[in-house]
């Protein structure tokens, strides 16, 4: 079968695409899933360039959210046929590990999957649409519906809002009614920012998003006339420099939504905004299959619209790792073997 996939660990160099990887057959328990749609995450990224204490069998085809259909059942598989339309749910891990790290994923013709990460795909979702919700989305939803219950007329900013989690955080905000500020690196993801429901933007790369927010909503006070000013929560998953500044603009009694640390997981911390402000920190570690299904159903509501940036075949699959990397992406980029 057609395959791109990780030789060793290291830079793009690292990975081939090849026309005749061995095809999966389906273990006792499993099924193989014909490909239809594959989406990238910066895990895929973190996973070629090698992750400390994760042991990674080489070769290995990364990709964690796949969409398709049942091609092939194995023995002692109950409830699911050939042709049914699926979406995995790569959270509920495979013995070992993780599907797309610890065994083969969705960047081939086939993937081979047990059926316990079967999620029946409804036939009026695409695959490109339910391939783009697991990973990105589902941490999305976890963090600012399970766990963060973003509220009608709060006011939400949102560091890294262009990405897959960012975009989608930016949607949910808007869905429960709640005024939006979107940060970006660039004016143009601004403006595609504001096109999905951004009530306002933040280019970080020109202006200070502490001095912006402050001058949008006033610098936050434990007392007297600036009670009350700031904004509500701040979704933030990038870490590193932005940390402390996050805790700069928030109200009294305001929250931080955090799901990962993209630019440093050990940013230097000033502890007397978190006491003075009585500020609330909730953490999200990625999502559950209630979470998945909940954002199907928003789907195919059309209450939510899924953003691919761009979509790609196999064969060029190396240009979407380039795009993820190099932080071009709005929204997803989408395999289509």
């Amino acid at each position: 079968m057609r395959a791109y996939y990780i030789q060793q660990h290291g830079g793009p160099e690292a990975m081939a695409y090849s026309e005749s990887f061995p095809d999966p057959t389906p273990k006792a328990g499993e099924v193989v899933i014909r490909v239809r749609a594959s989406t990238l995450n910066y895990h895929d990224v973190f996973t070629r360039n090698g992750m400390p204490g994760i042991k990674i069998p080489l070769p290995v085809i990364p990709g964690l959210d796949v969409a398709g259909e049942i091609v092939e059942v194995g023995a002692g598989v109950e409830g699911w046929k050939r042709g049914d339309r699926v979406l995995v749910d790569p959270m509920n891990r495979v013995a070992g590990g993780l599907i797309g790290e610890t065994t083969h994923g969705g960047l081939a013709e086939f993937c081979a999957v047990p059926e316990h990460q079967l999620i029946a795909l409804p036939d009026d979702v695409s695959f490109d649409a339910a391939a783009v919700l697991p990973t990105a989305y589902g941490t999305a939803l976890r963090m600012m519906v399970t766990n963060g219950r973003v509220e009608s007329g709060e006011k939400v900013l949102v560091l890294g809002a262009s990405g897959g989690v960012g975009v989608c955080c930016v949607q949910l905000a808007k869905l429960a009614g709640a005024e939006v500020i979107a940060c970006a690196g660039s004016d143009e993801k601004a403006a595609k920012l504001q096109a999905i429901g951004a009530d306002r933007t933040i280019n970080y790369n020109e202006k200070d998003f502490v001095t912006e927010v402050h001058a949008m909503y006033g610098k936050p006070n434990r007392r007297g006339a600036n009670i009350g000013k700031g904004v509500d929560v701040v979704v933030n998953f990038t870490g590193g420099d932005t940390w402390v500044k996050s805790l700069k603009v928030l109200r009294v009694g305001g929250r931080v939504l955090v799901c990962g640390a993209t630019a440093g997981f050990a940013p230097v911390e000033d502890l007397r905004y978190i006491w003075a402000f009585e500020l609330n920190i909730k953490g999200s570690n990625g999502y559950r299959r209630e979470d998945i299904l909940a954002l199907v159903g928003l789907v195919q509501q059309r209450r939510l619209e899924v953003v691919i940036d761009e979509r790609f075949s196999l064969k060029d699959a190396g240009q979407a790792f380039a795009r993820i990397e190099n932080r071009q992406v709005m929204g997803k980029v989408v395999i289509n073997p």
